[in-house]
């Protein structure tokens, strides 16, 4: 197969470098990463799905790795981050696109769904709930308030930052190889993102998705029922997401269908490619 193409594409006046793969008039399917990946969290998917025929297209989302990183929160608002994707699916010349997520690009999936389904085919989100759900639960459980306290520690200014590069990022490496099955993450690989993370301004601008919270996005979640058919799939260990939230945000779904995969934890993509891919196919 021919080698993955990097374009720098401009799109809601930034410019998003992505990786392109497979022929140019297949089904468009964009791979939408999460805190703290980048294009690269998708190398076991994006062959496969360029080889049986789709355009994949994976951008570095805005503020990570090589892509645009303007300063101020308000820039990383939910709907400036899904027009960045609309404006993707223009530059492709296409009307809608599948869209699979993880994570935060789940979120955005989530949200480009509710609030611009006329661009929308389908939506895949792994191991993030529909955002007005997340919300709703985060502040009524215990457990969860828990497990999302790292948001409130994120809202600080430069803190974060000093803290999550100390040891050439060992928190952050930490973090990924504790919340994961034994063996996903190797240093090579961990090394791999901490050039990324190392990108003049990456490490701001990636937590800023976090901090736009306070700066417009949480105004900016859709409660209306998501009208495109949705495939959530979700692996059991997630140490960062509580399961009801999974369950709860079929409710919020027309067309909804759930997989929970055993073997897996947040990051599935990584641990259970082909169990994953499967289920993406079909």
């Amino acid at each position: 197969m021919k080698e993955l193409e990097s374009h720098f594409i401009k799109t809601n006046e930034m410019v998003l470098h992505t990786k392109v793969g497979g022929p140019e008039n297949g089904p468009l399917l964009i791979l939408l990463h999460g805190f703290p990946e980048f294009w690269y969290g998708w190398k076991n998917q994006i062959h496969i799905f360029a080889e049986a025929g789709y355009r994949v297209v994976v951008p570095d989302q805005r503020g990570y790795n090589l892509s645009d990183k303007p300063k101020g929160l308000g820039h990383y608002t939910m709907n400036v981050l899904r027009d960045d994707i609309i404006g993707l699916i223009d530059h492709f010349q296409r009307e809608k696109a599948t869209i699979v997520g993880h994570d935060w690009g789940a979120l955005m999936a989530w949200h480009i769904a509710a609030t611009r389904p006329d661009r929308v085919k389908e939506i895949i989100p792994i191991n993030a709930p529909h955002p007005a759900v997340f919300m709703e639960k985060a502040v009524r459980y215990p457990i969860q308030i828990v497990r999302s306290s790292y948001i409130l520690f994120f809202q600080l200014p430069t803190l974060p930052e000093k803290t999550l590069q100390d040891n050439g990022y060992g928190l952050v490496k930490k973090m990924m190889q504790f919340t994961s099955n034994k063996g996903t993450f190797s240093h090579g690989v961990l090394r791999t993102y901490e050039v990324a993370w190392s990108q003049e301004g990456a490490l701001t601008s990636m937590l800023n998705w976090y901090r736009a919270l306070r700066a417009g996005s949480l105004d900016q979640l859709s409660k209306e029922k998501i009208k495109v058919p949705v495939h959530l799939i979700w692996g059991k260990g997630d140490a960062f997401l509580s399961f009801a939230m999974a369950k709860e945000s079929m409710s919020k779904c027309i067309e909804g269908r759930f997989t929970m995969v055993e073997e897996a934890t947040h990051w599935i993509h990584h641990e259970q490619p082909y169990i994953l891919n499967r289920l993406i196919m079909e």
